[in-house]
């Protein structure tokens, strides 16, 4: 399916666009909560909106967007080999020609060890600065939890989005996770509450959204029910987003719409 056509055009975002170049770093507290998939989902909907993306694969040693986007086949180097100047940036970069303008850097996979010390922050900066000259939005995702990982993937970026579900334990993570963006200076910081079940959310047994707020004190983008259409599309390599027209699609609209907003206050 073509999500633009021959000439490139694209549903448009074009009156949102007038100060982007923008990178955003996706994370969680923990692991499970759909990140990836979130982040599948939101560079696609920027790509339907007319911005050019690229993606970044951060999470060291465990890459998974690239399936996620179908475009596990086309990877030759990865985010590794351009931070350790094995290769340009221009020969790393995998184009989804389903969009005008989209792109990925793929993550690591194959090295051993503790990947996240194999690279700097100095390092890591100038990729993303190399690439936000390049394109509207450079979308980072990231790893979960608290370590060094976290750190050099948002290092320099310009807003986090905090991924979470509407479970305690998760929300407090999450909230850890905000806090300690906060003190690497990143000011820009709001949410996502995925995988929101609202039957369970009724029976008083999962936080609703007044106890969810209280514990995420940042912008909340908004919240995406369990829909596990959303999984099946992702195991086929292709972001629900892409199937227009329905409630998902529309959801991931007003969150990319919402987040561009945010970052042009």
């Amino acid at each position: 399916m073509s999500a633009c056509g021959a000439d490139g055009k694209c549903k448009t975002g074009a009156d949102r666009k007038a100060s982007m170049g923008k990178t955003i770093v996706i994370v969680s507290g923990k692991g499970g909560v759909g990140k990836s998939v979130f982040a599948a989902n939101l560079g696609a909907a920027f790509g339907l909106r007319g911005f050019s993306v690229c993606f970044v694969d951060m999470n060291f040693g465990l890459r998974n967007l690239d399936l996620y986007l179908g475009l596990q086949d086309q990877v030759v180097f990865d985010v590794g080999d351009v931070l350790e100047r094995v290769v340009p940036l221009e020969k790393a970069l995998v184009r989804d020609k389903r969009f005008a303008a989209l792109w990925m850097l793929a993550g690591t996979a194959r090295r051993g060890g503790d990947e996240a010390e194999r690279y700097t922050e100095v390092r890591i900066r100038e990729l993303y600065g190399a690439l936000s000259k390049r394109f509207d939005i450079v979308l980072v995702d990231g790893p979960s939890g608290v370590g060094r990982s976290m750190r050099l993937a948002a290092s320099d970026a310009d807003a986090a989005i905090v991924v979470t579900t509407p479970e305690l334990v998760s929300l407090r993570d999450a909230d850890r996770v905000s806090g300690l963006l906060a003190d690497q200076g990143l000011t820009r910081r709001c949410c996502v509450i995925n995988r929101l079940d609202r039957e369970h959310m009724e029976t008083g047994l999962f936080p609703d959204v007044e106890q969810i707020t209280g514990f995420m004190k940042i912008t909340m983008l908004g919240m995406i029910q369990e829909e596990p259409a959303v999984c099946f599309a992702a195991n086929q390599g292709e972001p629900i987003v892409l199937q227009l027209g329905n409630y998902v699609e529309q959801n991931f609209g007003r969150i990319a719409d919402r987040l561009t907003d945010f970052l042009n206050t």
